[in-house]
């Protein structure tokens, strides 16, 4: 297996597929692990996970440069996602107790409580996105809860999943605990059937999510999914236009437009569509495309070639049924997975930039009459992830996000984004179950009932 830099193409490592028993004995091992992390304190599983913390913190620049080199992540923002997952550590290692707390009811028995247990080991299933949020996203809690964590990443940012790995160990997270393995597809699926493996989590494309689902319920195992999205930001007339535009484009360009929770539609009504138009442009065409590793770029490559290009596909299909290309929608000459900060209006149904997920920095402007046709447009998609409304009535935008948007995350005046805090997840297409807050560390426990008569 290949890490490739997708600014220039060349190969950075090369990875030996692990064989079927070597990945089963590493899953044994980690099961045996398992039952002795579970009945560590919370206070002893807490240090490792703020130790955890602290390396990420101390090496975030370090872990920007790999997640640059693997997949093309601009440095800033690759020390931020660092800076992120040393967050994550820090709120569980300090919360955890409290959200797994024994629950006492009040019924019929002398005592009657809900426990919260350990499922066993589970299987992460990551993507390269967001190579270590994605992770300690799920694995902070997922430890802190007691269970043991096997990583199947991506295999373009393997370096990332091992770096982790590395990272976990030197925390004091045992090295059975918490391991790599490098595999293909198939062998991910003999994966999900092995009986050491208790429950799998997997951020991606809603395809693999499907097939996930469909393996794991064949073996009746739990799974949270978090796939992809293709979210709404609704622009009404009384809008704060220039700080509406700035936070729709810096969402729609974070991480060079490949995150699932960009803003990938921009439903804007009537009133203010031609100058809220005009602001985005503005704002688009002062961002720099440019190597990850260069100071002042805001955009990088694409992870890889094959998703520019089919990026570019959903670009020119868009074009050919009657989207306007305001900027960009042309390939580059350079080398390396580059694709142009791109805006397309014009957009309606029929069209990949309305229907599909754009997993890159291509903004799709559409024009709607008023506030209920932009309700409609925004939950006219098979995704459910995010969706955010920009208003100066904030009552009314409020109860819109909380009432009307078909999503998970609903956000008012401000871009879409993950908090520990927070639960996070989707419905529809893009998944279920939810990750973060005190709900995503019970996603994999054993909620159980204690009745004493």
């Amino acid at each position: 297996m290949k890490s490739v830099n997708p600014a220039t193409g060349e190969i950075v490592e090369e990875y030996e597929q692990m064989e079927n028993t070597e990945i089963a004995g590493i899953i044994h091992k980690a099961s045996a692990a398992q039952k002795e992390w579970a009945v560590l304190s919370f206070e002893e599983r807490a240090g490792r996970l703020k130790k955890a913390g602290g390396i990420l913190n101390d090496r975030s620049s370090e872990y920007a440069e790999l997640m640059a080199l693997e997949m093309g992540k601009p440095l800033p923002q690759g020390v931020s996602e660092a800076e992120k997952c040393a967050w994550v550590c820090e709120y569980y290692a300090e919360n955890a107790r409290q959200f797994l707390s024994k629950e006492s009811i009040q019924t019929d028995a002398s005592s009657s409580y809900i426990t919260f247990n350990p499922l066993g080991t589970v299987l992460a299933i990551m993507p390269w996105n967001f190579p270590f949020w994605q992770l300690f996203r799920f694995g902070a809690p997922a430890l802190m809860a007691g269970n043991a964590v096997i990583l199947k990443h991506a295999s373009n940012v393997t370096g990332c999943a091992l770096a982790i790995e590395s990272l976990l160990h030197e925390a004091g997270i045992p090295e059975a605990l918490f391991r790599t393995v490098i595999a293909d597809n198939d062998q991910t699926q003999q994966i999900i059937k092995n009986e050491d493996i208790h429950a799998v989590t997997l951020t991606g494309s809603t395809r693999a999510g499907k097939a996930v689902a469909k393996q794991a319920g064949s073996v009746l195992k739990k799974t949270v999914l978090e796939l992809g999205g293709s979210d709404p930001y609704i622009v009404l007339e009384d809008a704060d236009l220039e700080r509406t535009a700035e936070t729709c484009v810096t969402s729609r360009l974070l991480n060079s437009g490949q995150s699932c929770i960009a803003a990938k539609r921009f439903i804007v009504t009537e009133p203010v569509y031609e100058e809220f138009t005009e602001r985005v442009l503005e704002k688009m065409k002062q961002k720099t495309v440019g190597s990850p590793f260069d100071a002042g770029t805001d955009v990088g490559p694409l992870a890889r070639l094959d998703l520019r290009d089919e990026l570019h596909r959903q670009v020119t299909e868009s074009i050919e049924n009657g989207a306007e290309v305001l900027m960009g929608g042309a390939l580059p000459k350079s080398e390396g997975a580059y694709y142009p900060v791109t805006v397309l209006a014009n957009v309606h149904r029929g069209m990949p930039a309305y229907e599909e997920e754009l997993f890159g920095p291509v903004a799709s402007v559409i024009r709607v009459m008023n506030e209920e046709e932009a309700i409609q447009v925004a939950n006219d998609t098979d995704f459910g992830l995010g969706a955010a409304i920009f208003s100066s009535d904030v009552e009314k935008a409020e109860s819109i996000a909380a009432t009307q948007l078909e999503a998970g995350c609903c956000f008012v005046n401000d871009f879409v984004k993950s908090d520990p805090r927070l639960p996070f997840g989707g419905i529809k297409q893009s998944g279920y179950g939810r990750e973060l807050s005190h709900v995503g560390i019970r996603e994999f426990v054993n909620i159980k009932t204690v009745y004493i008569a």
